[in-house]
Formats: C-alpha cells, structure tokens, sequence
C-alpha cells in the first residue's frame, strides 16, 4: 500500500487597513481578484466553474466551491488545489486576511508535469509578495 505523502499547505496571513466589506469585495469580484492577483471570470456563486488566467501557462479551470459572504471564499483551482480567502473583522476598522493553499501532494505533478514539491516552494514565495505586498497597496490605495 502506497502512502501519500501531503506536504504542508500554504498559509500567509496580512492585517488590512481596510473595512471587511471593502476587502471583500476584493477577494470576491472578478475585478478586484484581477486587480491584486490575476485575471478571471471568477463571479461569486457558489459552484460557479470559472477561468484563472495564468499568463504563461494558458487558462486554469476552477470552480467556487466555498461562499461565505465578508467571511470566506474558497476555490478549487486546476485538478488538485484548494484556494480559500479567509476575512476576519478586526478593532479600528481593519480586517485580518489568511490566504490558504492546499491540495499539496509529493507524488503528484501538475498539469504541465511539474512535481509538486517543486511548484510549492515557488508558489509559497509568489503568495508572499502577492499577499503582503500587492494586495495591502491595492486595497489601501
């Protein structure tokens, strides 16, 4: 019998000068999603199928598998991942946002045949500087 090994998931955590619903609706409409991290079709219905598109490597399927209006969003991205934006509501009018990447696995290898211990490490380096820096300047602008 042959054990999987997970490999961890991918968490960054940012506080927002902003309201819940202002930072909501960046992490809940296809233009703000585009704004902060990449183009879409993404709409906020829950078992909505949209498109990421990655650029590079063409179009992402996904789907809106978690909506949880000011609180939670959560997609299934590609064949394996699990992407989930979760808002909380803090003092002083800010909003504590935790971005969570799933679905990592040290057998499997994604679409275009990269293994996932590979694309982890760079994905965990992309999701710092997108959820620490790219989304706090277009949120607080």
């Amino acid at each position: 019998m042959q054990t999987q090994e997970k490999l961890p998931e991918i968490r960054k955590t940012v506080i927002l000068n902003a309201p819940i619903e202002k930072v909501w609706k960046a992490v809940s409409t296809s233009e703000g999603i585009a704004a902060w991290w990449m183009p879409n079709s993404f709409e906020a219905i829950l078992g909505r199928d949209f498109i990421l598109h990655t650029g590079q490597y063409g179009d992402s399927p996904c789907k809106v598998t978690e909506l949880d209006p000011t609180n939670r969003v959560g997609i299934d991205w590609g064949k394996d991942w699990h992407l989930s934006f979760e808002l909380k509501k803090l003092e002083d009018g800010k909003t504590e946002f935790t971005l969570i990447h799933s679905g990592w696995d040290a057998e499997k290898v994604t679409e275009f045949g990269q293994p996932h211990s590979v694309i982890r490490g760079f994905m965990d380096g992309g999701w710092e500087k997108i959820v620490k820096e790219k989304l706090p300047a277009y949120i607080e602008a």
